[in-house]
């Protein structure tokens, strides 16, 4: 039988538990993280809503440079132990609806629902359900992604975010990953996918079908992760 394997990632998870807890803050660009103190502030973004992104705010960005690109976003220090709080409170809601459980940090997990999907109807069916008790539950929304095994289903959550649902037919899969870029696989970083790119492999699927030998030669015990 083929694993069906949710990976839920909730959507700016700290901006949203403070919209959440203030109204005021829904629909304006928000940043959680240092004190900007006029553009002179030290420390970094944390995290920011989405209207936040659109002027390209980023976590662990400066909040200096957060600050000259959006000087007049709503700044909130971080409150983690709320966070804390409202993620225990998700995890167990998560919990219920998966044969098992895995929770990959404060705001993801992934869960192995092979067999508990036949009974609402499938698994895109189940994410939606999920995704319904999420929303009405703790007033939050996340993206998930349907895969046959965890790093597919990773890739996927990111597609269709905020507030999405990709679904992957197992039987695609190799063709649903072949087009992507190399640094949709969750752990190569910036560097990595430039010496990939300088060997030619800028595709999950040119990396599929590269030489093991030379892959050796370049990354050592890496290749086999890779």
């Amino acid at each position: 039988m083929t694993r069906v394997i949710f990976h839920v990632d909730l959507d700016a998870f700290y901006a949203s538990v403070e919209i959440r807890s203030n109204q005021s803050y829904r629909g304006v660009p928000l940043i959680i993280g240092a004190d900007p103190k006029d553009g002179k502030g030290r420390g970094v973004v944390i995290t920011c809503s989405y209207e936040a992104r659109k002027f390209g705010v980023r976590s662990a960005q400066p909040i200096s440079v957060a600050f000259k690109l959006c000087p007049t976003a709503v700044y909130v220090r971080p409150n983690f132990e709320l966070y804390d709080e409202v993620s225990g409170d998700v995890m167990g809601l998560l919990k219920r609806f998966a044969d098992k459980f895995e929770q990959a940090s404060i705001d993801e997990a992934y869960m192995d629902v092979t067999q508990i999907c036949n009974r609402y109807g499938g698994s895109v069916e189940l994410a939606k359900h999920v995704k319904a008790e999420l929303e009405s539950t703790e007033r939050l929304t996340c993206s998930i992604g349907i895969a046959p095994n965890k790093s597919t289903a990773k890739i996927a959550s990111d597609m269709k975010k905020p507030n999405g649902l990709t679904y992957v037919d197992p039987t695609r899969a190799k063709e649903f990953l072949a087009p992507l870029p190399v640094s949709k696989i969750s752990g190569i970083g910036k560097k990595t996918e430039q010496k990939l790119n300088e060997l030619g492999i800028k595709t999950i699927g040119e990396l599929a079908i590269y030489p093991t030998g030379k892959l050796y030669e370049e990354f050592g015990k890496n290749a086999v992760w890779l």
